[in-house]
C-alpha cells in the first residue's frame, strides 16, 4: 500500500504542476480505485495530505469521524512535493495548445471511469 499512496503523490504531483489540480480530480478517484477505499475516506485521506494550508479543518472534521488514513496522507504529501515540480518542469516545455487538450483528455477519462464504475 506505501508504493500505492507515493505513486498517487507523485501522479497528482505532477498533474498539479502541468494543470494546476490536485485533491479531488486525482488524490479522491485514484484512492478509490487504486487503494479500494471508500469515498468518505478517500476525501479526507486527500485532505489529510493536502492538509496545510488549505485542507486542516476538513481534514480534522473527517478524522473525527474516523474517515482519515494519517500514514496515506503523509505519504501522498511526500509524493506530491517530488511530483508537482516535475509536472511543473514538464509544462513549462510542452506547447500550451497540447497542455490544454491533455487535460481535457484526462479529465474525460476520470469522469468515464466514475461513471461506469
Amino acid at each position: 500500500m506505501t508504493l500505492i499512496f507515493i505513486i498517487i503523490g507523485l501522479a497528482a504531483g505532477i498533474l498539479s504542476g502541468m494543470f494546476g489540480i490536485g485533491g479531488g480530480i486525482i488524490i479522491v478517484p485514484a484512492l478509490m480505485y487504486a487503494a479500494k477505499m471508500q469515498p468518505q475516506q478517500a476525501v479526507g485521506t486527500s485532505l489529510g495530505a493536502l492538509l496545510l494550508p488549505v485542507g486542516l479543518l476538513g481534514a480534522l472534521a473527517f478524522h473525527r469521524a474516523g474517515h482519515i488514513n494519517v500514514r496515506g496522507s503523509l505519504l501522498i504529501a511526500a509524493g506530491l512535493a517530488v511530483g508537482v515540480y516535475f509536472g511543473a518542469q514538464i509544462s513549462l516545455h510542452v506547447d500550451s495548445t497540447v497542455l490544454r487538450k491533455a487535460f481535457a483528455v484526462f479529465l474525460v477519462l476520470v469522469a468515464g471511469k466514475m461513471w461506469l464504475s
